[in-house]
């Protein structure tokens, strides 16, 4: 067996194996308004985790060791996978991390050169982007699974050190089967239920005990509208706001009532006066005749005389 692929079949399966008991812890921290991710509640879960990964490594050690490797593990395995790995990590992951960062920079920059280039920049903004995404995160993505790999196969190196410091073993595969059953269930599996049964229980009680409040509510550092509580119902102080503003309404409805006759007689009014003249003339016979002119004088030297008439 290759060593990433003998340190992946015990890694991976250690892992799983201590996250439902890691749960509650974090679960714990929270409820004391402690952040497990960060800061004193970090540290505290990493030191509580000791215990777990050592158990959760010797359980799954042994599983390969008994059954694909035919081999009797000596000692403590879990303790001693935990300490060579745990010096492994603390070497390997923060150069696994300078690396990380130093290709996603490396691989941005490249990125950023090839998309300055003429041809790229008419290409329209969704292509750019997606390109640009894809140019950067491909190297980058590579060079994160080789630092997974690397670490799993010198992770594979310890367990496979520690996988020939045990001695092979003749028994039928039955046996073996028998014996890592026996390994993972302990004989006495009443004790086993109670104190996981106990333990339970406990973490349950110190999870209420330490929650704050029982109902979900806003953080403090939310900024909380001010709550303007309503004043009382008085009706009495209703019944007479209420009559007031009907006795203003009715003074408003008369008001415009009295306004409204006052421009309509005065519009009556202009109305007959202005059509009176028209009433007389129409009063006058449309045949009538104008009235005839008196005669002329006649001339003061031309005045008929009596001699004219005796003529």
């Amino acid at each position: 067996m290759s060593s990433i692929k003998l340190g992946l079949s015990v890694a991976w399966p250690a892992f799983w194996t201590g996250i439902p008991v890691k749960l509650p812890l974090v679960l714990l921290f929270l409820s004391m308004g402690m952040h497990p991710w960060e800061g004193a509640g970090l540290t505290l879960l990493a030191l509580l985790s000791i215990p777990i990964d050592i158990w959760a490594l010797n359980i799954t050690a042994k599983t390969v060791f008994i059954e694909r490797l035919r081999v009797q593990p000596a000692g403590n395995v879990g303790l001693n996978l935990w300490w060579q790995s745990a010096l492994l990590s603390a070497i390997y992951l923060p150069l696994a991390y300078v690396m990380q960062t130093s290709a996603v920079a490396g691989a941005k920059a490249v990125t950023h050169a090839i998309m300055e280039l003429g041809p790229i920049k008419a290409l329209p903004v969704a292509e750019r982007i997606g390109m640009e995404l894809t140019l950067w995160s491909t190297p980058a993505t590579l060079v994160l699974i080789a630092l997974g790999l690397g670490w799993l196969f010198l992770f594979g190196k310890i367990v496979g050190r520690q996988a020939k410091a045990g001695s092979p073993s003749d028994l039928p595969y039955q046996a073996l089967v028998r014996q890592w059953d026996l390994m993972r269930v302990p004989a006495d599996q009443t004790l086993m239920l109670t104190a996981l049964g106990g333990t339970a229980v406990v973490v349950i009680f110190l999870f209420w005990a330490a929650i704050p409040v029982t109902t979900p509510h806003p953080h403090e550092s939310y900024a909380q509208p001010e709550a303007k509580v309503a004043p009382p119902f008085k009706p009495a102080e209703a019944l007479q706001k209420t009559e007031k503003m009907l006795a203003q309404a009715e003074t408003t409805v008369q008001a415009l009532e009295e306004k409204a006759e006052a421009e309509a007689k005065g519009k009556e009014k202009g109305k007959g006066a202005a059509g009176q003249p028209a009433k007389v003339k129409a009063d006058e016979p449309k045949g009538a005749a104008a009235p005839a002119k008196a005669p002329a004088e006649p001339a003061k030297g031309l005045a008929p005389t009596p001699e004219d008439h005796k003529h």
